[in-house]
């Protein structure tokens, strides 16, 4: 556990029922033109009908952006944040997921010309906050709304490499379960399961502390109880606001400590097979967790304790582990995300490339309490292949 550790968080947060009603609230006073980030599949869903009309009462000029590609390459990112430059607006909100809200904060810290998205990938701290951000996440999630980070592609390395740099965390966020209610199942499982990865990560992370334990744990909590009913009901919305929390409680651990294994192994999945982010978690999260078990049982019968409301607490450590471990393979069975990486063409003969860029993120393999050696990394993508 580390002994000198912090905490970065978005200034204000917005949560519950009505909370999109706060929009008027957060804009600034002297704000003259705001650009929305969105996407086509957000606008054709007509989530941006509440927050639009919110907007409309303002009586500020806006535009949209809804050209933001799923998972974009840091060349598509930097002709986002060339065409927001264009648009000389003075105050950003994002609307979408994890590629939405990522590209946002980028264009939020890029709103000069002395660098770009490709500089970025060498010094993630070169960049400066210009304009101020409001993060309004439409799935639960990708956590990205807490996060200082940036996901981007890189195509020439078959990989997706993660910019983090602290100026990118949004000023304002506003989590309603109004905006996931019609969430495609599909999309709702991955991203949920996503952010389940990320608290459980956190959690057993080499870089785990105070705060992150706090966040992290509340976080699986809220999402190993409802997950699935936030998934599978249209209706039920309290299980979608308290995804929504479970989202950015994770995110928030992110900052504070760090993922692991799962998103290392996962990111040759998505920059080479354009695997979703989701998807990618959700095929390596059983694989890398039961390698890991034997030096994290007891985090996980931590979590037990916290999660398993009606549970044997008289249960012994490696029992309350296998239950955990177990309820995480259930809730992926459940929500039926694939598990192999069959259906995605990969093959042994991607095997050996898999395994080198793999092991290229560093920054998150080093976070693993069990090292990940090269051998190990291959043996864990062979049971997915």
């Amino acid at each position: 556990m580390l002994t000198d550790y912090n905490l970065k968080m978005p200034k204000n947060i917005f949560a519950g029922e009505n909370a999109l009603e706060q929009i008027e609230t957060i804009i600034p006073e002297r704000t003259k033109k705001i650009i929305v980030f969105s996407d086509k599949g957000i606008q054709d869903a007509g989530l941006l009908e509440i927050p639009l009309t919110i907007l409309d009462k303002t009586g500020i000029d806006y535009e949209i952006i809804t050209d933001i590609p799923a998972e974009p390459t840091y060349h598509q990112a930097q002709e986002i944040v060339e065409y927001f430059k264009s648009l000389k607006g003075d105050f950003i909100i994002a609307i979408g997921g994890g590629s939405v809200m990522d590209t946002a904060k980028l264009a939020s810290i890029l709103a000069t010309d002395e660098y770009g998205v490709k500089d970025l990938l060498d010094n993630p701290l070169l960049a400066k906050k210009q304009i101020s951000s409001l993060m309004i996440p439409t799935t639960a999630g990708t956590g990205s709304e807490a996060t200082p980070n940036s996901i981007v592609a890189v195509p020439e390395k078959d990989l997706k490499v993660g910019i983090v740099n602290p100026e990118m965390i949004a000023d304002f966020v506003i989590l309603d379960g109004r905006l996931i209610k019609n969430l495609p199942l599909k999309i709702a499982a991955a991203t949920g399961v996503d952010a389940m990865c990320h608290a459980i990560e956190c959690f057993t992370s080499n870089k785990r502390n105070p705060f992150s334990n706090t966040f992290a744990l509340e976080a699986f909590d809220l999402i190993f109880n409802n997950v699935i009913e936030a998934c599978q009901n249209p209706d039920a919305l309290d299980a979608k606001n308290k995804m929504l929390l479970g989202s950015f409680y994770a995110g928030v651990a992110i900052t504070a400590s760090g993922t692991t294994g799962i998103h290392a192994l996962s990111y040759p999945l998505g920059g080479k097979y354009h695997i979703s982010h989701g998807v990618s978690n959700a095929i390596l999260l059983m694989p890398v967790m039961t390698f890991n078990e034997p030096v994290i049982k007891e985090y996980f019968a931590e979590a037990y304790n916290r999660v398993v409301k009606d549970g044997n607490k008289d249960l012994s450590v490696e029992e309350k582990s296998q239950f955990i471990l177990n309820g995480m393979g259930d809730i992926v069975k459940t929500l039926k995300i694939p598990t192999s990486l069959k259906e995605f063409d990969v093959s042994e003969d991607d095997l050996e490339g898999l395994v080198e860029a793999g092991m290229q993120v560093r920054r998150l393999l080093v976070n693993n309490m069990r090292e990940i050696t090269a051998d190990d990394a291959r043996e864990i993508y062979k049971q997915v292949l």
